[in-house]
């Protein structure tokens, strides 16, 4: 063999191993819409003798966003803000935990706090929480959010509404819509976010209130615990709840069997509404929510107690409650949620993107047939508390985080 033949071989079989190296590296990106990344979660779950019902409910394949995104800090001057919604200028309407709400414009200036908002508690898990505007704010300039209230039985979930004033600097005549009721001695899992349905009726989601002795209410149709309601503008049961004429029925009430459900988002298209639920350790849901419907909480779970011990006669699955349509263990506690119905970065149109605290990241699930196909982990990198999500006029994301310093980030595309 000549130098010259065996040195032509050495160089295809160079290029040939360089080329399975290559694709052995490569082997999880995506190249066709059936291939997919590994998925984003690669801890071991607290609790592996849990199966999942179905392919995908937990761990789908990995995604990821082939448009160059372009991340700000727009701010870093919030103190523990909590709900952040968008107004029909393009500046944000958000709500810090303590019980002020502000106007940042989208390049990060903040407003003085509003006055005229009601005393919160703002202990524990407490505050002035979700947030949410008028669908005819151009117009009427009324405001709705959630927040603690202290009763003499404890303290609960309240909402509220009033009018943002022409000068921006107060809430006029405001007034208490709705109480979710019973109050109970706890300052943990209030919920709670505000979205409005196609009729404008607001979804309103509440918590079981964490303690053992609560926990019970959110499978018992007499108490707003643990549930998702739906009331009117004024605060009344919505006509056509599934529970309407029951005796010994709250009519609010539109789903039950919830823990704690800090995000909810009605999908752009179908109009269904969607629910984020933070689990205990392990179990943190997304279910896409009908009305009447049961989602199990406290009698199934994917998660065991803080402590390591199972909840209940650990299970997973019980004749006439809903499996979450997908679900993760270890937690990454999920908050606010929204569907993306921009245009700005057309692969994400309609993806569900989420704010995670524990996980420290958004999330993007990637939806078809409602079912999770593929999950995206983005802002990973900041180790940031993201607790709530929304889409500017601009198409950006605008993102705010927990913290004394809490940030303000806009994700849009480069």
């Amino acid at each position: 063999m000549t130098l010259k033949v065996a040195s032509s071989i050495f160089i295809i079989c160079l290029i040939l191993f360089c080329s399975c190296k290559s694709e052995k590296k490569n082997d999880a990106k995506p190249v066709t819409e059936d291939s997919a990344f590994s998925p984003v979660e690669t801890k071991e779950p607290n609790t592996a003798e849990y199966k999942p019902a179905f392919e995908s409910q937990t761990r789908a394949p990995g995604a990821r966003t082939e448009t160059e995104l372009d991340v700000k800090v727009l701010s870093d001057s919030l103190v523990n803000p909590w709900g952040i919604v968008s107004l029909p200028d393009g500046r944000l309407l958000i709500t810090e935990n303590a019980g002020n709400m502000r106007i940042v414009t989208n390049t990060g200036v903040l407003s003085e706090p509003i006055t005229g908002l009601p005393k919160v508690n703002a202990e524990g898990q407490g505050g002035l929480l979700g947030v949410n505007i008028d669908p005819d704010f151009t117009n009427n300039r009324v405001v709705y959010w959630s927040f603690s209230e202290d009763q003499p039985g404890g303290t609960l979930t309240a909402v509220a509404k009033g009018r943002l004033a022409l000068d921006e600097k107060k809430i006029e005549n405001v007034k208490i819509i709705y109480k979710a009721l019973p109050a109970f001695k706890s300052t943990l899992h209030y919920g709670s976010r505000i979205v409005f349905d196609k009729d404008g009726n607001l979804f309103v989601s509440t918590g079981e209130r964490s303690d053992i002795q609560s926990r019970p209410q959110a499978q018992q149709l007499n108490s707003a615990l643990g549930k998702i309601v739906r009331i009117t503008k004024d605060g009344k049961p919505a006509p056509g709840n599934p529970f309407a004429g029951r005796p010994d029925v709250k009519p609010e009430i539109y789903s039950y069997g919830h823990r704690n459900v800090q995000g909810l988002a009605v999908h752009p298209v179908t109009g269904d509404l969607w629910n984020g639920e933070f689990g205990p350790r392990g179990g943190d849901e997304i279910n896409l929510v009908r009305p009447g419907k049961n989602y199990g909480w406290p009698v199934i779970t994917y998660g065991i107690e803080y402590n390591g011990r199972k909840i209940g006669d650990s299970i997973t699955k019980k004749a006439g409650m809903e499996q979450p349509v997908y679900y993760w263990d270890p937690v990454i506690s999920p908050s606010g949620m929204i569907f993306y119905n921009a245009d700005l970065i057309p692969e994400w149109k309609n993806n569900l993107l989420m704010s995670c605290l524990s996980g420290m990241h958004i999330v993007r699930l990637v939806i078809k047939n409602d079912k999770v196909v593929g999950e995206e982990r983005l802002l990973s990198g900041e180790q940031q508390r993201f607790r709530d999500i929304t889409v500017g006029k601009d198409g950006a994301l605008y993102a705010v985080c927990d913290g004394e310093k809490g940030r303000l980030y806009r994700i849009g595309k480069k």
